[in-house]
């Protein structure tokens, strides 16, 4: 394995933690200020309010701006609907790139990968923009040069499309890339890319049970992954 390509929000941020006030505001705004609708929103997008967490595989914890957009605002198309899904993705960049939170632990295990020289990188169902914006307000975008977001793409994930940007940004062959991440899409998308090494972490919103069927192996976080590699290096 010569390159490892990153999931971001579970994976090397804080989902919760950095994006829940956004999404309650947003939410908010588009309820038109009725807070009991609003919640009723963030519960169609996956809100769990008794534990404070996006439920894995939920259209905010998986999809993308256009999927919350198309969600919480079914009455509209054409202009009006990229209208709002550009306003919706200047929010997240804005508030990422004041607030975003990394893991713990998270910083550390890219400087320790760094230095085993893996070329790393970030696939996000969010805007290449903001999560540059979110990862270079945590200090770790230093360490990852290929940031590829929904819109760099022809396809979100689970389609192979960033594995297979990934790969041709970085000149690594895709059997020579690990996949990192905390949702099942995640893997999907590796599996479908014929990534080499599939790795799962229960850091973000899904439990070890929702990633093993798809993962070679399920960490608690990426701070165990410098360790892993290096005990499971051929």
């Amino acid at each position: 394995m010569r390159g490892i390509l990153f999931d971001k929000d579970g994976t090397l941020l804080d989902f919760e933690a950095t994006w829940t006030p956004v999404l309650k505001r947003l939410a908010l705004e588009a309820a038109e200020g009725n807070a009991v609708a609003a919640a009723a929103l963030l519960d169609a997008g996956g809100f769990d309010p008794a534990t404070g967490k996006f439920r894995a595989g939920s259209v905010i914890g998986a999809g993308t701006t256009r999927t919350i957009v198309a969600l919480w605002y079914p009455q509209l198309s054409g202009a009006e609907l990229a209208e709002r899904v550009a306003a919706m993705d200047r929010a997240f960049l804005e508030h990422g790139a004041h607030h975003s939170v990394a893991l713990e632990g998270a910083a550390v295990a890219l400087d320790l990968l760094a230095e085993e020289r893996y070329v790393m990188g970030v696939a996000t169902n969010d805007t290449t923009a903001a999560a540059r914006a979110a990862l270079a307000a945590t200090g770790m975008l230093r360490h990852l040069p290929h940031i590829i977001g929904y819109d760099a793409v022809p396809r979100a994930k689970p389609a192979p499309d960033m594995v297979h940007a990934f790969a041709a940004a970085s000149g690594i062959p895709t059997d020579e890339i690990t996949v990192v991440g905390d949702n099942a899409h995640d893997l999907k998308m590796a599996r479908s890319a014929g990534a080499g090494l599939v790795v799962g972490v229960t850091s973000g919103n899904s439990a070890a049970a929702d990633l093993e069927p798809l993962a070679d192996a399920v960490l608690p976080s990426v701070r165990e992954l410098p360790a892993f590699l290096h005990q499971n290096r051929k």
